[in-house]
């Protein structure tokens, strides 16, 4: 009987290689400035220059930033005339700033 219960808990589990993609993109997440560009584009869809002031570093900071979330299909960009409007791609986004927010005190500072 354990031995059927220890088979079907691992048939359970997520593929390590999937496991490894999210791990990647965990490790992209794990930067403060792009924590808070995904809490500003859970809100809406922002340009480059929006997302660098509220972070408080240049474009081009912001700009490569955004393009590591792109990168692992976290983000997409929308162009409208000459300006480029990032939009979050990846729903689940929404789950795990929620807990990063419930957990390190939301929208503080």
């Amino acid at each position: 009987m354990i031995a059927k219960m220890k088979k079907s808990k691992s048939m359970a589990l997520t593929p390590m290689k999937a496991l490894e993609q999210a791990a990647e993109c965990l490790k992209t997440l794990a930067h403060p400035h792009r924590l808070r560009m995904i809490q500003m584009l859970l809100r809406g869809r922002y340009t480059v220059g929006e997302l660098a002031e509220a972070c408080e570093i240049p474009s081009h900071m912001a700009s490569e930033h955004l393009r590591l979330m792109q990168r692992c299909s976290l983000l997409h960009a929308e162009k409208d005339g000459r300006k480029a409007y990032y939009q979050i791609a990846e729903p689940h986004l929404a789950n795990i700033m929620a807990c990063v927010e419930a957990r390190f005190g939301g929208e503080t500072g």
